[in-house]
């Protein structure tokens, strides 16, 4: 589950081609040169999205194979508390993807914040017993940090590449 993301919600193209170990990482095994957000109608700015009433997360984790089964498992039938700690904290659309890329499977979250102060009511979460002394420790025990987390987080963040209402 997500703890308190860090960005909008994005459309990311995995660079990785077949064969690399490090999904982060070009072939050569350099890291990926840092590209500057260009922005405009479809890609509007952060400042321009943070005037929305409507806010969009997205970000990715690594789902370990031998623990699918039980991922799917689940989130076939998500938790009453889960549930209600999500909407307390202004979560709506909540959607989890999967997919494999280059041999690994990932998942790719993405939602809609319909509240006013994302860092509080994310952290509420983390109020709710269930959500943190149960679902968390089952769930992230199914995944794999990606390198470039952050510090504290399970999934990584991904940045807004467009935006069509």
């Amino acid at each position: 589950m997500l703890k308190t993301p860090a960005v909008l919600l994005a459309v990311v193209a995995m660079g990785c081609l077949a064969g690399c170990s490090n999904p982060w990482l070009h072939r050569s095994g350099r890291a990926l040169p840092k590209v500057a957000p260009v922005y405009g109608p479809t890609n509007p700015s952060p400042e321009q999205m943070a005037q929305e009433p409507v806010k969009y997360y997205a970000s990715i984790v690594e789902l370990k194979p031998e623990m699918e089964k039980k991922y799917r498992e689940l989130h076939a039938d998500v938790w009453k508390e889960v549930v209600a700690a999500i909407r307390k904290a202004n979560i709506r659309n909540f959607n989890i993807y999967v997919t494999d890329i280059a041999g690994k499977r990932y998942l790719i979250s993405s939602f809609e914040y319909t509240g006013q102060d994302a860092e509080k009511d994310f952290g509420s979460m983390k109020d709710d017993a269930v959500t943190r002394d149960k679902w968390w420790p089952i769930t992230n025990d199914c995944q794999r940090r990606l390198p470039g987390t952050p510090e504290g987080e399970q999934w990584r963040p991904m940045e807004m590449l467009m935006h069509i209402k």
